[in-house]
């Protein structure tokens, strides 16, 4: 983080932008919308989608590849439901089916307090981009994501010939990942890349 002369941290031209005590967390992907009043279908990112998505919460929009409508806003839960396993969010900003489709795509993020250094859990933003490596220094691949299952973890590895390869996230074929180096090494069993 750069600093400005006279030792404070520079004004930022994103509005949005996290406090200096916080960090920006996915937590969901806004999906297809759901009926007519502005409801949308979203992909979960977070274990805790009853606390963070609960009405009240505020959350930052990114706008997806696709998406229609460009601006980065804030929205507001209105109302959480589920249909079946899916979903179903309503905001105070959408209040029908167009507006709720130009959402689709969009990426929302909540600000939560920066994580202790000593912290053994890792959200997938965290570890997304690190280089892999083999137990004696072989370039694996990247990191693409951490992927969270009901059952156990895995990551997911760009391998350099463009295929992905999935690692159960367990520390026997995860020992170490160092954020400072930019490095997770793996211990994977033979096969698997």
């Amino acid at each position: 983080m750069s600093t400005a002369q006279n030792g404070k941290r520079p004004e930022t031209s994103d509005p949005q932008a996290p406090p200096e005590t916080a960090e920006r967390l996915r937590v969901a992907r806004v999906g297809k919308p759901h009926g007519v009043r502005g409801e949308v279908t979203v992909q979960l990112f977070t274990d805790e989608p009853s606390e963070r998505l609960a009405p009240g919460a505020e959350l930052i929009r990114t706008p997806g590849r696709d998406t229609l409508d460009r601006s980065t806003t804030s929205l507001t839960v209105t109302g959480q439901r589920w249909n079946k396993s899916i979903c179903l969010l309503r905001f105070a900003e959408v209040d029908d089916r167009d507006a709720a489709e130009a959402l689709r795509g969009s990426f929302l993020h909540i600000d939560v307090p920066a994580e202790p250094e000593d912290d053994d859990g890792w959200y997938s933003h965290q570890i997304a981009g690190l280089r892999c490596v083999g137990p004696d220094g072989e370039e694996l691949g990247t990191a693409r994501e951490l992927i969270t299952g009901a059952a156990q973890d895995l990551l997911s590895v760009g391998t350099p010939s463009g295929e992905e390869v999935l690692v159960p996230f367990v520390v026997e074929l995860v020992p170490e990942i160092d954020l400072e180096a930019q490095l997770i090494r793996l211990n994977p069993p033979a096969g698997l890349f």
